[in-house]
């Protein structure tokens, strides 16, 4: 069951990031529950934004400078916290958080970089920083 909510979060995050046409530029938030917040900022074209919460006082924030960027994180539980923040063009990053208190923050510098995070339980923190071209990175967590 567990390793099965994984393989499912991954391949969100991975449709996600794939499914939005390059042409399409803005921000996108669903939210369900109480408390949540999430925005972004936006300089230049192309760059994408979706944002999906679901329990209570959540919180996502995006900023994206330069071209053809795509950020999206969702949220399931209370007290996740999801940071991301991208310069440069045709960066691609996902958040997943799932359960409660979790802490991701994401950086993307460069052109052409690719980040995903999962994380599921409570408690987890990450911190996930590229700089350079055609970077990829990818992490798992699983905290009691």
């Amino acid at each position: 069951m567990f390793r099965k909510s994984i393989v499912s979060a991954a391949a969100i995050i991975a449709i996600s990031l794939a499914s939005a046409p390059a042409q399409a530029g803005g921000i996108t938030i669903e939210q369900f529950g109480f408390g949540n917040s999430g925005g972004g900022w936006q300089d230049g074209f192309n760059n994408i934004i979706g944002l999906h919460q679901n329990g209570g006082h959540n919180a996502a924030t995006f900023h994206q400078y330069g071209h053809n960027n795509t950020a999206a994180t969702g949220q399931d539980g209370h007290n996740n916290h999801a940071d991301m923040w991208q310069y440069g063009h045709g960066n691609a990053g996902g958040i997943g958080q799932f359960g409660s208190n979790h802490s991701t923050i994401m950086t993307q510098d460069g052109n052409g970089n690719i980040a995903a995070g999962v994380q599921v339980g409570s408690g987890c923190e990450a911190a996930v920083s590229q700089s350079g071209a055609g970077n990829v990175a990818a992490l798992v967590q699983t905290c009691p």
